[in-house]
């Protein structure tokens, strides 16, 4: 079999509530029901991060997000960026003879053009680079020009140039990332497409929004599969979609976007099931039989040796991968790996006894957010508006970031069985003290490793 064609497909704050095939009969996602339904659905599949830009690093890395510098979103700050020694699996596609592209939102290094995806493995980037744009009122940075919005809808062009680009590379193997911003805020989208969850009388505003971003995305990615069959490619194409982190819920009246996610508590920012499992479907009908489900856990760090092995390139010996290889698995002819996972996330540097979680086979121990390291400066989040609207006046990074803050001592962890308990309602940790342990243990000694290495790289 020649090399298989991949396309990397990665919506922005997507639940898996908000895919009619992980459960919701009242969105309208067709085209992702039939990729589902056709392909593998992933039913137990992690983000590396709760929030955008440390959950994109570990996905093109296969490296803990810590590891790799790109801390948090804000981006002014330079907590975004993906250090540059760092190894994407765009670098490696390309060393294998792949043809690469970036289609959509970066948000891995958003100024100095040493961050810019076509310096990060990818040969064309059509992008913006930093955590949100309006969908009307948009600017997007070709290979290093700029243009500025012609009238389109954002998720349209992005689909646009998704369809350009395997037009002009279908006669040779291509790794295509599209990463569509929705349904991440602001929360705008044709009236047309929001209009059948109004009418249902069930959503706020805001839900209906987010409902019909996902459709418009959903129809885009109904245009990529038929014209991959136009083509007569798409035998031998990897179509992976899957979410960045999990929906983010809240707003006020009207606007509050909190909604079905199947149960699972918390949601973005968090590392509860709701922050970080996040929706994936896998299709490949060369090599991986579909209509299936697979339940066990997978982690985004795992599609970099992946994706690498499948398509023969070659993974520098000296490079540490916290992923595997789990095509065998999807093909379901081995067991899963009996290894923990690991997150954690906060404001600016990280805390390591603040919203952290290590999950080893059904145990999950998580340690609660603490409010103090979780807040951002006014005065940074309006840079990083600014950069939205204005980036030709962000002149330069406000490198001294850190705010001035006292941590209080955390609230003890809580201890949640998974296989029992997916929804985390049942907190086990005075009835297993000797697991507590155990596994404060394993989150003590990650954390202080990924931090040397996120430090060695400053």
């Amino acid at each position: 079999m020649s090399k298989p064609n991949i396309i990397l497909i990665l919506a922005d704050d997507m639940g898996c509530g908000d895919i009619g095939a992980f459960g919701n009969p009242d969105v309208l996602t067709p085209n992702l029901d039939a990729l589902a339904a056709e392909g593998v659905c992933l039913t137990q599949h992690y983000s590396g991060s709760p929030v955008c830009a440390p959950a994109r690093a570990a996905l093109l890395t296969g490296r803990y997000p810590h590891r790799t510098g790109a801390i948090d979103t804000l981006e002014v700050q330079g907590l975004d960026r993906l250090a540059l020694r760092e190894v994407t699996i765009a670098d490696l596609l390309k060393d294998a003879g792949y043809a690469t592209g970036l289609i959509g939102k970066w948000h891995l290094g958003a100024f100095d053009q040493r961050y810019h995806p076509n310096a990060r493995g990818f040969d064309e980037a059509v992008c913006f680079r930093g955590g949100w744009s309006d969908y009307w009122q948009w600017r997007l940075d070709y290979n290093g020009s700029y243009r500025r919005s012609d009238g389109r809808y954002l998720t349209d062009v992005f689909t646009d140039e998704a369809l350009d680009f395997i037009s002009r590379h279908r006669h040779e193997p291509f790794f295509l990332h599209l990463t569509y911003n929705a349904p991440h805020f602001p929360f705008q989208v044709p009236d047309e497409e929001a209009e059948p969850f109004r009418e249902m009388g069930k959503f706020t505003e805001g839900v209906c929004l987010v409902y019909g971003m996902n459709r418009r995305m959903d129809k885009g990615i109904g245009k990529i599969i038929n014209t991959l069959h136009d083509y007569g490619i798409a035998e031998n194409t990897i179509v992976l979609f899957t979410s960045d982190n999990g929906p983010q819920f809240g707003g006020d009246e009207d606007m509050c976007t909190t909604r079905f996610n199947c149960g699972f508590n918390g949601c973005k920012g968090l590392v509860y099931e709701g922050g970080i499992r996040v929706p994936a479907i896998l299709w490949w009908p060369a090599a991986l039989s579909g209509g299936r489900e697979v339940s066990h856990m997978i982690h985004f760090t795992d599609w970099f040796p992946t994706l690498a092995a499948v398509a023969g390139a070659k993974v520098p010996q000296n490079l540490h991968i916290d992923g595997l290889n789990v095509l065998p698995l999807l093909q379901g002819d081995a067991n899963p790996p009996d290894r923990p996972r690991f997150w954690q996330w906060n404001r600016y540097t990280p805390v390591k006894t603040c919203n952290a979680a290590v999950r080893m086979g059904d145990w999950k121990l998580v340690r609660p957010a603490i409010r103090e390291a979780m807040v951002v400066l006014p005065e940074h989040l309006e840079l990083d508006r600014r950069a939205k609207y204005d980036p030709d006046n962000i002149q330069d990074l406000c490198l001294a970031y850190e705010p001035s803050r006292v941590i209080p001592e955390p609230p003890p962890p809580l201890l949640f069985r998974l296989d029992e308990d997916p929804y985390e309602q049942r907190n086990l940790s005075a009835e297993y003290p000797d697991v507590v342990d155990r596994l404060s243990s394993a989150l003590d000694c990650w954390f202080d490793e990924v931090e040397r290495d996120r430090l060695s790289a400053s």
